[in-house]
């Protein structure tokens, strides 16, 4: 492996530090860049917004109270719908106001009497929803596409349909009693160019487009995304306006006329990559100053390592002389840098040191190999005694309880994978109790150690003896086939037991549970079990016996 000088270290350190530190100021100030053109583009489209709405709803206001005041006027009072200058009246009003595309009086029963340029005179609209509404009440309604006046009037030039806004009022004689309704339809178009205008004069933001959304969400302008459904948070955000769908959008409610039955929202939006091109400007420029400035704190961190690695590179030359025996290493004891100079101070005296060190290492290195030796004996001797303490019981010498269950998991594994049956004795001194309460305690650990050797001796090479616990023994027999079947081995164990003549104690005897491993054995806690539950029947049974 190739290993960098100091100079390398300190120039990569150096270079790596700043280039981090300007990136992340550069992030960091592109990221507040970024949320502070949010917040300026959503209030400027709010702004827009609130101009807009305010605006159309003074053009609806003004629009229906000039219906409702021509309702109101003399000549309607009078009661008599088909006088001349009622229509004189309206004909006026048309034509000083380009927006109407219709205006009318029908009376109660719906049928029009008068109307500009004769259009649905003495046709009904009984069933027209301004008409029901214009019996109750000043109404201005949403916007819907000619009905009675489709085939009447011409069509647009883009070939929209014709839609109109309904603007009524009641009409009342001087006994106060409602004797018709004056009707006027505005053209849809007019509040789409009041929107048009009054945003297209916030020329200062770019690529800006205007929607007008009724309370259900549904565009009703611009006709190439009417019926389209907004999300319902950009209408209500608590803003006033949200990022979203790759659009920074604001929406106000138009404030409705008095007896409005409508409910619209003018939205302003603004593509979000259009909205943060000059934040995505900045964080680039940022990002390309950080360049540049990296660069020159790269160059100047190589000069600075090369002044402050150049005294220190001579002293590692200096030093691998010495490594290698080589004459001629000197250590500068004089530099500008004070720890520079105690550095090479320091590697004189160490060399010099060294030197003498080296005849006395050599002396004790021979002396050293012959206590090595010896106390790789004594540890290889340490390990074998740990080994046989952690395996052994340190009582009856026979394997312990830890050693037993690892043996007993791998003889289950070994069954499982090849079939190959094994069995388990459980062994147990009959009365054992006794003998520990009327020879004592010294007594019964010598006749468990004899116990011990004779299970050991009458058992085969191949079979696996551990002290289970207390007075308790097991034994695991691999090989369970004739003429030694694990019966025929524990009663082996059994007879020489009893015929054994402990010191002090005499006679003791020995209850045995047989287990063989079944193939239905989950694993060889069942196996175990087995074996326990024999014992149990053979002291059941009245002790001394194989169960």
């Amino acid at each position: 492996m190739i290993k960098a000088s100091l100079r390398s270290h300190l120039t990569l350190w150096f270079a790596g530090l700043s280039l981090l530190t300007l990136l992340s100021v550069g992030v960091y100030v592109g990221h507040i860049a970024t949320e502070q053109m949010k917040q300026a583009s959503g209030n400027a489209l709010l702004s827009t917004a609130r101009s807009t709405a305010a605006l159309l709803a003074v053009q609806l206001r003004e629009r229906q109270l000039e219906v409702s005041l021509l309702s109101k006027a003399p000549i309607m009072r009078k009661g008599d719908l088909d006088a001349p200058d009622i229509l004189t009246l309206m004909e006026l009003r048309t034509q000083s106001r380009a927006e109407y595309a219709w205006m009318g009086v029908a009376d109660a029963n719906g049928q029009v009497r008068q109307a500009v340029n004769g259009l649905l005179v003495n046709q009904s609209v009984q069933q027209r929803p301004w008409f029901q509404a214009g019996m109750r009440g000043e109404y201005t309604g949403d916007p819907h596409e000619a009905v009675l006046l489709a085939k009447l009037l011409p069509g647009s030039a883009s070939g929209e349909p014709l839609r109109f806004i309904d603007f009524a009022a009641p009409i009342r004689n001087a006994q106060g009693e409602t004797i018709g309704v004056l009707g006027a339809h505005a053209h849809w178009r007019w509040v789409t160019q009041i929107v048009d205008s009054a945003v297209m004069q916030k020329d200062a933001i770019p690529q800006i487009e205007a929607l007008i959304v009724d309370f259900d969400g549904k565009v009703l302008y611009p006709e190439l995304l009417a019926g389209e459904q907004m999300p319902p948070d950009q209408l209500r955000s608590a803003s006033g306006w949200s990022t979203g769908n790759g659009y920074v959008t604001a929406s106000i409610a138009v404030p409705s006329p008095s007896n409005a039955k409508m409910t619209w929202y003018i939205m302003v939006r603004q593509p979000l990559d259009v909205a943060l091109e000059p934040a995505r400007t900045l964080l680039y420029k940022l990002l390309v100053l950080g360049l540049l400035a990296a660069v020159v704190f790269v160059l100047a961190a190589y000069f600075l390592a090369s002044s402050l690695s150049r005294p220190i590179e001579r002293l590692a030359k200096s030093a691998k002389q010495v490594q290698n025996h080589q004459p001629g290493a000197v250590f500068p004891q004089d530099h500008p840098v004070l720890e520079i100079a105690q550095l090479g101070r320091s590697l004189t005296g160490m060399t010099q040191s060294l030197l003498s060190k080296e005849r006395e290492l050599q002396e004790a290195n021979a002396s050293l190999e012959a206590t090595v030796a010896q106390r790789t004996a004594d540890l290889t001797q340490a390990n074998a005694d740990l080994l046989k303490l952690a395996t052994h019981d340190a009582l009856t010498g026979v394997f312990n309880r830890r050693r037993f269950d690892e043996k007993l998991a791998e003889n289950s594994l070994l069954f499982q994978r090849t079939g190959r049956t094994f069995a388990l004795l459980l062994i147990d001194a009959d009365y054992f109790k006794r003998v520990n309460d009327t020879y004592g305690h010294a007594i019964g650990d010598d006749v468990l150690c004899q116990l011990a050797a004779l299970i050991e001796n009458t058992t085969r090479a191949t079979d696996f003896v551990a002290r289970y616990g207390g007075e308790e023994f097991a034994v695991l027999l691999p090989e369970v086939e004739e003429p030694d079947s694990p019966e025929v081995v524990a009663e082996k164990i059994r007879a020489a037991v009893e015929a054994a003549v402990f010191p002090t104690v005499g006679h003791v005897t020995v209850s045995i549970g047989v287990g063989v491993a079944e193939p239905s054995d989950r694993d060889s806690l069942a196996l175990l079990k087995r074996a326990d539950m024999r014992l149990y029947e053979a002291k059941g049974s009245g002790r001394n016996r194989v169960a």
